[in-house]
């Protein structure tokens, strides 16, 4: 056979790296869409609105050849299960976002895949419906055992809801870990700036005694424990430190400059139940998450001046 029949025989796009994409240890390359044991949640829900709730629930079903009682029956278990069973005979648009978008999880789940897909499925939503959906997707996973592939750029739906992360940038994997690992303990610059709030200290490295290491940029020194990097003083590094683990220090509390910075206060963000102090150090952007009840204190202290801290265990070396 020559060469242009074997490319005419391959699937993968152009420029590709060869794998596999594998489901229960058995390939989906060489299958056709319909015929993958998987479906898809989309961000608009995609509902047809001429029919009923119920309608749209069999339809997968009837696209599989199932009997008219069968799938009806099936349908039916699936509203129940999702919450919608007193709703079946309504049309879509007499629904709410969060009703929709639990007809359309009940329209590919009663298909029974071994995997969803959700693709933004929660941004058509409110703040507050989002919120409400994350936990009855969770709980819903949980009741299925299904594995969920949830497609996301909201940071925080991400963490709330998620087994395992993978970040992707440009179609490469990042970095791949639990959420704790993710949001502390970030592989590179791209993912500790993506997955906010982090706090980056690019510069080199002035100091190093073995495994512990001190980078500085000029402005501000943190020191941390990095056995597995080879670099040495004078070479350059980036290191991370999450702006929960950044506390306020009385300006008379010591005189080592390491894992400390005196910044101004440039806006105070309150949120509640924490606030988000925006600072610059020595026009370097720092962020500090400190309790809510400190805001009578803080609260107009824009230009003023405050000395920051953290602990040398919550500084993260990063790769890049």
């Amino acid at each position: 056979m020559r060469q242009d029949d074997d490319a005419s025989h391959d699937r993968r796009p152009r420029g590709s790296d060869p794998g596999e994409i594998l489901l229960d240890g058995e390939s989906l390359l060489g299958l056709s869409p319909d015929k993958r044991p998987t479906t898809t949640v989309f961000q608009h829900f995609a509902l047809f609105p001429h029919k009923s709730v119920l309608d749209n629930v069999e339809f997968g079903l009837k696209m599989h050849g199932i009997d008219r009682d069968t799938r009806r029956e099936q349908a039916v278990e699936t509203l129940e299960m999702v919450g919608l069973k007193e709703l079946s005979d309504r049309k879509p648009r007499a629904l709410s976002g969060g009703q929709q978008q639990r007809v359309a999880l009940a329209r590919v789940l009663v298909t029974k895949p071994k995997a969803l897909l959700l693709d933004e499925p929660l941004g058509d939503l409110d703040r507050l419906l989002q919120l409400r959906m994350r936990v009855e997707l969770r709980n819903l996973q949980r009741q299925l055992g299904l594995m969920f592939i949830h497609v996301t750029h909201n940071q925080e739906e991400s963490l709330s809801i998620a087994d395992r992360i993978v970040v992707m940038n440009d179609a490469r994997i990042q970095q791949i870990g639990d959420p704790l690992t993710i949001s502390t303990r970030p592989a590179n610059e791209l993912v500790a700036t993506f997955m906010g709030d982090n706090n980056l200290i690019r510069g080199k490295i002035v100091e190093r005694d073995g495994a512990r290491m001190v980078v500085d940029n000029g402005h501000v020194k943190a020191s941390c424990v990095a056995s597995r990097d080879e670099r040495q003083a004078g070479e350059a590094a980036s290191v991370s430190v999450r702006a929960a683990a950044v506390s306020l220090l009385d300006t008379a509390d010591g005189d080592d400059e390491v894992n400390r910075a005196q910044c101004e206060v440039v806006f105070v963000e309150y949120l509640g139940d924490l606030i988000k102090l925006h600072l610059s150090a020595a026009g370097e952007r720092m962020i500090a998450k400190v309790p809510g009840d400190l805001y009578a204190e803080l609260r107009g202290k824009e230009g003023s001046a405050l000395q920051v801290a953290w602990k040398e265990a919550d500084v993260q070396l990063l790769t890049g």
